[in-house]
């Protein structure tokens, strides 16, 4: 048929079968079937779970041989597979192939839906959940499911302490030695990582490496949606929480979900009242940056918020959007007694307080209204930070009695 010679019959026989499609080897757990034995007795160990290989150095387990060979390498730092583009070396034949394809541009795993190509074939899985919706991956603790591994890994952290490696310095926890290994020059100042093209020191690999697009201009992390790139892989993680509209980022106090880290961390400052951004004019201190550099223009008199129907200037965005209301006769403020509508969110509340007198309970901070006395006192738990609501399975406490419930649930299975 082609020609090829073999040595041996057995082995002739087992070459034929790539000829002829002939798979006689079926698995009696999925009927999915094989050309070859081995390939079935490998296929099965998924099914049993079976971990016969196992690694010398640190006792980790795996289902094939070259599985085995390809984890070794971590350990030995061993890297065969040499890019001739740009001469980066890769430990696996399969990292070195997708990163290949950034230098070739090649696609060769199409959708058959819509017929999109990627360069990688975990791409492409992960843009037909945009199709079927689906969400494979369950948190085992509160059943939240998730269409990508790594937000439920991410999602995990909440319920579980999984940071083995702890700083004997600032107790700051790790999960993985390297990771601790590079925070510790943070504490010794020390940065033994140079870029050989600017020279600029770093204390971690990560951060060199990362450093280094910036003058290669490569952009290694694709989106299997739309296909942006990107030259690092958080970046590439928090832009795909756009199209899928996850937040795996959970306030622990209050439950909120969050889409990005940075978000989650801005929103805690207000859990804390923290106010780490200081004015350099007037001391006033506030819990984010975007705020202090409203504030600044106060001082500079600077309006960079434009109207571009009557050419105003305002000095902060949310000014510019009330004003924008007017010319377009939008109302979104809503009064809950009469359903009268306002552009802007102070004429609602002096409407409130001049024709309602019926809502006599005012908060003395923000100036709110409220119709009842016990709506007023729970209102003001959020200015006073007092939480008198605890959860008494882990002690955590709660401003409202709701926020107290729903975090109940994660004990529950």
């Amino acid at each position: 048929m082609c020609g090829m010679a073999f040595s041996r019959k057995i082995v002739l026989h087992k070459h034929y079968r790539t000829h002829t499609n002939e798979k006689p080897f079926v698995c009696d757990v999925c009927e999915q079937a094989f050309s070859r034995k081995s390939t079935l007795i490998r296929h099965y160990r998924g099914h049993t779970n079976e971990k016969p290989f196992v690694c010398d150095t640190c006792g980790k387990a795996f289902p094939r041989k070259q599985n085995l060979n390809e984890h070794c390498r971590i350990h030995t730092n061993e890297k065969p597979f040499t890019c001739d583009g740009c001469g980066k070396t890769f430990s696996r034949k399969r990292h070195f192939n997708d990163h290949y394809r950034t230098h070739t541009k090649e696609r060769p795993y199409p959708c058959n839906t819509c017929g999109k190509a990627f360069s990688r074939i975990s791409h492409l899985n992960s843009h037909i959940r945009t199709h079927t919706n689906e969400k494979p991956f369950v948190c085992n603790v509160c059943n939240r499911s998730f269409s990508q591994k790594s937000n439920l890994k991410q999602h995990s952290r909440i319920h579980t302490d999984d940071n083995l490696y702890s700083c004997d310095i600032c107790n700051k926890k790790f999960s993985r030695k390297i990771h601790l290994n590079d925070h510790y020059l943070t504490h010794t100042k020390e940065k033994p990582y140079s870029c050989r093209i600017c020279s600029r020191k770093f204390s971690s690999r990560f951060v060199l490496k990362r450093h280094y697009r910036t003058h290669t201009k490569e952009k290694p992390y694709f989106c299997d949606v739309c296909p942006k790139g990107f030259s690092q892989k958080s970046q590439l993680d928090e832009h795909y929480i756009t199209h899928t509209k996850e937040k795996p980022y959970s306030c622990d106090i209050c439950l909120k979900g969050f889409s990005r880290k940075s978000h989650l961390k801005r929103h805690l400052l207000i859990h804390t009242n923290e106010k780490p951004f200081i004015c350099d004019v007037c001391d006033k201190a506030f819990n984010q940056k975007g705020s202090l550099d409203q504030h600044c223009s106060i001082h500079t008199k600077e309006k960079p918020f434009l109207c571009q129907v009557c050419t105003k200037a305002f000095s902060r965005k949310s000014d510019l959007k009330n004003h924008s209301f007017l010319h377009f006769e939008v109302k979104p403020y809503q009064c809950d007694l009469c359903c009268k509508t306002f552009a802007q969110k102070n004429n609602l509340r002096y409407h409130q307080r001049v024709h309602h007198p019926e809502m006599p309970f005012v908060c003395n901070v923000c100036y709110k209204a409220f119709t009842r006395k016990s709506s007023l006192d729970r209102h003001q738990l959020v200015h006073t930070q007092e939480k008198p609501f605890a959860c008494e399975v882990c002690g955590k406490a709660f401003s409202q009695k709701g926020d107290m419930k729903r975090h109940k649930n994660i004990h529950l299975d």
